[in-house]
């Protein structure tokens, strides 16, 4: 019970770990604490802030407001400087600099003091947003829970930049303004992890903020009555025009206002904070009442209560204010003060157009202003219009957004060029500089350009015994577990050992054992990539799949192989292959095999043989038939871009269809075009994952150094997956079989194969022959008897066994074929003997050349 506990912990520790999900989760996770520091925020800073306006109907306002600025402002000083020096300012500027790789602190403890500290310095009056302190408390809490699993750099960098769009959509409501800011500001990047941990996050963020801060889910448009014609685009230029000087003055003032603090207020970080809330709250005492309520001044603005002096004192007030607040280094964010500005600037060229068209109310135009300022301040004109439209729901704006946003942005950089955010870090001494992107080895290269193609696995029914003795025949110390093609798990020796000391571990199954759902790449991905998972998991190696089937497995050692080639010069293998083939055409069938058959076709009076051969070996495997058709071009012409017709290759494809819609058997076609067949047979073996290639020969060469032909030659020794060559006769027949055997894996793979090739017979005879040299001693016929009794129960034909004593193999099997009179003769020789005489001797192409019968030669995956 303990140890199947153990299995289920286990399994969905796994399912958790795998790449997608586990980010998933992360998003998840970050999205939700981000979001209850946000409410936590705003609602501390709501209840804090009434307390502040209602103790001035208790007590004279220029005596509470001052006194309120200067407490608080000395309060959250202290805790800014005391225990997070870090968590001054928005925040915005630090998280760029984390995510540009500099050496900022970015932890829960900054995460805690900017929550607090801010809620403190922007109850206290200091006219700063709480958007930007929640951005920061997002990046640090995704950065915290980052910190409890390894990971690489830029997974890193993904995970806080996701945090800080939950953090930001949480402070607006808005999901999608909280990652579009992250792509246009923070990281500049448009990556699928980026765009989906982002989104996530943020979705997760503003919807559990709405709902905890008691809004419903359910959103509807503003009260506020807007609407847009052609005649107020002037206005709307105008504003933007206004927007974008104003803009650009206001961040000039803001670094002026730092530098001033820095050089002529030598105070601590306490009592300069403590002044800047003396004086705001000495400027907003002696301002009109609404002036008083930070939070609603723009509500107020935007609801068009105020005149038009007020509104310009307002909008000045308001201006100097956030200057000496921020320039104080007083934790609070620089997003929701430039809106209050703009609401400000809107709502008076809104009162202009008023007053001369009589179009459209003042408060359209300050809702435009919002996104318009902000815009020319944050220089993120995606994100200023789509804030203000989540914030309105409102389509009548979005128009007026982008007109005011886009001339604004492009007026600003005219006046003040370049991020605010940069040049606060330039002032700290921070330089951001845009990293070149780096087309490293590691990136260039995919997992199926390194790794090993023949895979040792274990069978999900073995035994605890049986994969001991697995472990004990093999250098490795990893297997991993199939069920068909299909990978169910990984078993390492550690596991092994953990269960064998129990009484029943012996015949304990190993799929109890085994780590299920195992972390796998896919071919495709890149070897950084996997050397990130590699690292994040410590494992030695991961299966390389493609829809859950096996078709590879990388190592460190793989990579680290790579790496060291390429330092030594030594890249020919892993270099990009000049002149690929190009595939012109092509259809794919439900993959539903086991595993794939490749058959390339050249020949149409043999393309039906070979295929009905095909046909039966997919039937009797479960496999898919992968046809393919190579028209060869001229060296030095692109495949790529070489003019072809295909007529002749369709119908031999047409051919191949029709055959397997009759057997019911997945038929998958292309064409390929190259200047080399071998080449391309060897890229569609490579990329289709094949297991078996059936290829046709002519039986012999007379092209001198070659043993079968170039192309033949080139794929027996190239090609990574079992191979059969079938040389065809004038009159095919598959009545009468001969099988050579002589032990070893090509024999036992041509013992495996005859069964489903016999199917091509009703009636099929088959005799197995073994030679032996005629020196007298007792033969060993134990691979004769073996054979025999796998073809009777297989079969169910009759199957005899000659053992032959002879000095050449070639002419004892032709005799034999010839005494029979054998329609076929199947090779199937140890890769010790046969493969080696066939390189130095051409035993094949001699039986092939001197035998009238047709001609199977059988060699099993290389190694």
């Amino acid at each position: 019970m303990l140890i199947r506990g153990k299995i289920l912990w286990l399994r969905l520790y796994r399912q958790l770990l795998q790449p997608k999900r586990f980010a998933i989760f992360q998003a998840c996770l970050i999205g939700l604490v981000s979001a209850l520091a946000a409410v936590l925020l705003k609602q501390g800073v709501g209840y804090l802030g009434g307390w502040r306006v209602h103790m001035t109907h208790v007590l004279p306002a220029w005596l509470v407001l001052p006194a309120i600025g200067l407490g608080g402002g000395l309060l959250s000083g202290w805790l800014v400087e005391r225990m997070a020096p870090e968590a001054s300012g928005s925040g915005i500027s630090q998280v760029k600099a984390v995510l540009a790789k500099v050496p900022v602190s970015l932890n829960l403890r900054v995460a805690i003091v900017k929550l607090f500290s801010a809620m403190i310095a922007l109850a206290s009056g200091l006219p700063l947003g709480r958007e930007g302190p929640t951005l920061q408390v997002g990046a640090a809490i995704a950065n915290q829970v980052n910190r409890l699993f390894p990971s690489s750099p830029d997974y890193r960098r993904q995970i806080i930049a996701a945090g800080a769009g939950a953090g930001l959509a949480a402070a607006f409501d808005a999901p999608i303004s909280g990652f579009l800011f992250v792509v246009e500001e923070l990281l500049q990047d448009v990556s699928g992890f980026t765009l989906g941990t982002a989104i996530l996050a943020s979705f997760i963020g503003a919807v559990i903020s709405r709902w905890l801060g008691g809004h419903s889910l359910v959103l509807e448009l503003t009260a506020l009555q807007t609407n847009f014609s052609l005649p107020e685009i002037p206005f709307y230029l105008a504003l933007g025009v206004l927007a974008g000087l104003l803009g650009g003055l206001f961040n000039r003032g803001i670094i002026a206002s730092i530098k001033f603090n820095n050089r002529w207020l030598p105070f601590g970080l306490p009592l300069r904070v403590g002044l800047a809330g003396l004086i705001c709250g000495i400027v907003v005492a002696l301002l009109p009442a609404p002036f008083r309520d930070t939070a609603g001044l723009r509500e107020t603005l935007t609801a068009g209560d105020l005149s038009a002096g007020v509104t310009i004192i307002a909008f000045v007030s308001q201006f100097v204010l956030i200057l000496i607040a921020y320039g104080s280094g007083a934790p609070g964010g620089l997003l929701v003060p430039p809106m209050l500005l703009g609401a400000a600037l809107g709502y008076l060229v809104g009162i202009a157009e008023h007053s001369m068209l009589g179009i459209t109310s003042p408060t359209t135009y300050a809702l435009a202003g919002m996104g318009t300022f902000l815009s020319a301040v944050a220089r993120v004109p995606i994100t200023s219009i789509i804030i203000v439209f989540e914030m309105t729901t409102d389509f009548n704006l979005v128009l007026p957004l982008m007109i005011g946003a886009v001339v604004a942005y492009l007026v600003a950089e005219k006046v003040a060029a370049g991020s605010l955010y940069d040049h606060l870090l330039e002032l700290s001494g921070i330089h951001i500089e845009q990293e070149p992107k780096k087309e490293g080895l590691l990136s260039r290269l995919n997992a199926v350009d390194v790794m090993q193609h023949r895979v040792e696995t274990l069978s999900s029914q073995m035994s605890v015994d049986e994969a001991l003795q697995a472990f004990s025949n093999s250098q490795h110390r990893n297997f991993p577990v199939i069920d068909g093609r299909k990978v169910v798990g990984m078993l390492t020796q550690k596991d092994v050992a953990n269960i064998a000391s129990l009484p029943s571990g012996g015949n304990t199954p190993i799929s109890e054992v085994m780590t299920p759902e195992p972390v796998t790449v896919s071919p495709q991905d890149t070897l950084a990539y996997v050397l990130h998972l590699l690292n994040r998991h410590n494992l030695n190696c991961l299966p390389v799949t493609e829809v859950s089937k096996l078709v590879g497995i990388i190592t460190r050692s793989d990579i680290i192989r790579v790496e060291a080639e390429q330092l030594s010069g030594k890249t020919s293998k892993v270099a990009s292959k000049a002149k690929p083939s190009y595939v012109v055409y092509q259809t794919r069938s439900p993959e539903t095999g086991k595993g794939r058959l490749l058959v390339p076709l050249s020949h149409p009076g043999t393309a039906q043989t070979l295929l009905e051969m095909a046909l039966a070996i997919a039937k009797e495997r479960n496999y898919e038939l992968e046809c393919l058709q190579v028209i060869l071009v001229p060296r030095g012409c692109n495949p790529a871009q070489t003019p072809v017709q295909t007529t002749d290759s369709h119908h031999l494809l047409n051919q191949a269809l029709q055959l397997g819609q009759e057997k019911q058997i997945p038929v998958h076609t292309q064409i390929r075009v190259a200047d080399n067949i071998a080449r391309a047979i060897l890229e569609t073996v490579r990329e289709r994952h094949i297991d078996l290639v059936l290829m046709g020969w002519k039986g012999k060469t007379s092209t001198p150094g070659r043993v079968f032909s170039r192309v033949v030659d080139t794929v027996i020794r190239q090609a990574t997956c079992d191979l059969v060559l079938v040389k065809l006769n004038g009159t095919i027949a598959f009545n009468r079989w001969l099988l050579s055997v002589a032990g070893g894996p090509n024999s036992r793979q041509a013992l495996q194969l005859l069964p489903a090739l016999a199917s091509l017979s009703s009636t099929p005879e088959i005799k197995v022959c073994q030679v032996f040299q005629p020196n007298g001693s007792t033969p060993d016929t134990k691979p004769l008897e073996t054979s025999v009794r796998f073809l009777k129960r297989k079969v169910g034909a009759h199957v005899m066994a000659t053992p032959v004593r002879a000095d050449s193999v070639c002419e004892a099997v032709i005799e034999c074929a010839e005494k029979d009179q054998s329609d076929v003769i199947v090779l199937g020789a140890s890769r010790e003997k046969l493969l080696q005489k066939a390189i130095k001797g051409n035993i094949p192409e001699t039986i092939s050349r001197k035998s009238h019968c047709t001609v199977i030669l059988v060699r099993s995956a290389l190694g």
